[in-house]
């Protein structure tokens, strides 16, 4: 006989609400995500994702600045340098020249290197083409004579009647070093300005110097001259030195000679003269009323019109410290014609001047041109090197100006 199996009975009745929670159980902190994605975007986001594209943009878009400004900074230096040996117009005329030239003797680069014209007369190579040379001596005369002026005030106006060219007797010059000015961190050039000092007059400036670092000798060995070229290289020790030797009038008569390399004007001359006298002399100097009037006087000199390139401009010192200006603006005819040559056109009484102004060529923490300083100290250590008194035989260095 055939039995059934025993039929389950529910201990309690299921009920609407045991059903709901059988087909939705409950979720729990245990209990498993359902694994059923919504089709809303928002529960789609993953924040990890997205934080670390937001990181790799802003890192690719700084390395895209960087390298920008990087681009930009080398290209301004580029240019700028550019720019720079475009204005410099170098030239050949160094001192880089070959051993087989016939200037330099084999084996002796170290020799100074003097140059002839076609008329035979000794030049020195300045580096720059539009000014190519400097004599090696001038003849100048004596600036003693007043200066008759009609119209100081009028720029048009012609400031001199005297020619130096008729002066009675001239004084031989002899250049001790030279150098090239130039201006903005560009290194425009603006002139080439030589220091030249009487010739007669150099034995005196040998013996002071000399006697500086050896009172007892009339040369200087290696060491002593090496002694001495850092004490003139020296912002503060050059400047005491070059300060005491004009104040006593050592050496008695010199002269910077200024050609601009391109062209220019009085006005801008004098501005930058005037800001270096006025650096130089102090500030109880320029209080003084005496030496007001004579920068008065200095400006006078210079209430002119252009200087063209190539043209002369000479700033004299004589023994009495009295400051002489002169002029060559030359002339477009050929020889024979009535050409104004070296004109006087101003003079200024006042030590003080010449002396500002020499101090900014000759020393300091910071000169008109650290080229032409350097070279006139390298000419120096030239005269010292030989007893006082003997320097017919000096070769006045060639420079070489970097552009």
């Amino acid at each position: 006989m055939l039995r059934h199996p025993p039929v389950r009975r529910l201990a309690r009745p299921l009920t609407a609400a045991t059903a709901f929670r059988v087909q939705n159980p409950r979720r729990t902190l245990f209990s498993s995500r359902n694994e059923r994605r919504s089709g809303r975007a928002v529960e789609n986001l993953n924040l990890q994702r997205l934080s670390r594209q937001s990181e790799d943009y802003y890192r690719n878009r700084r390395i895209f600045l960087w390298s920008g400004t990087v681009a930009g900074f080398i290209s301004f230096i580029y240019t700028a340098w550019k720019l720079k040996v475009a204005l410099s117009n170098p030239t050949k005329l160094d001192t880089n020249l070959p051993s087989s030239e016939s200037l330099v003797a084999p084996g002796a680069a170290d020799r100074k290197v003097v140059v002839h014209d076609e008329e035979g007369r000794e030049i020195v190579p300045t580096g720059n083409s539009t000014v190519p040379t400097f004599p090696r001596t001038i003849d100048l005369p004596s600036y003693t004579s007043p200066i008759t002026t009609t119209s100081p005030t009028s720029p048009d106006a012609p400031t001199t009647k005297q020619m130096l060219t008729s002066a009675s007797g001239t004084t031989e010059y002899t250049l001790v070093g030279l150098g090239l000015r130039t201006v903005t961190f560009l290194g425009l050039q603006v002139y080439v300005v030589g220091y030249y000092v009487a010739t007669s007059d150099i034995a005196a400036l040998q013996s002071a110097l000399t006697r500086k670092v050896n009172p007892i000798a009339t040369t200087l060995v290696p060491s002593e001259r090496g002694q001495l070229r850092a004490a003139l290289l020296d912002p503060a020790e050059g400047e005491r030195t070059w300060d005491e030797l004009l104040a006593a009038g050592v050496p008695a008569r010199s002269a910077f000679r200024v050609v601009p390399v391109r062209d220019t004007d009085f006005h801008h001359l004098r501005d930058g003269f005037v800001r270096a006298v006025q650096a130089r002399a102090g500030a109880e100097t320029v209080a003084d009323d005496a030496f007001g009037e004579s920068m008065r006087q200095f400006r006078a000199a210079f209430n002119r019109g252009s200087v063209p390139k190539r043209k002369e401009l000479l700033l004299v010192r004589d023994e009495t410290g009295q400051l002489s200006i002169a002029y060559d603006g030359g002339s477009s005819k050929k020889e024979g014609g009535s050409a104004p040559g070296r004109q006087l056109v101003g003079i200024v009484e006042d030590e003080r001047v010449s002396r500002a102004l020499w101090l900014n060529y000759l020393a300091g923490k910071k000169v008109a041109s650290e080229p032409a300083r350097k070279n006139i100290v390298e000419g120096i250590m030239e005269f010292v090197e030989r007893p006082v008194g003997t320097v017919a035989s000096q070769v006045v260095p060639v420079v070489n100006v970097q552009a």
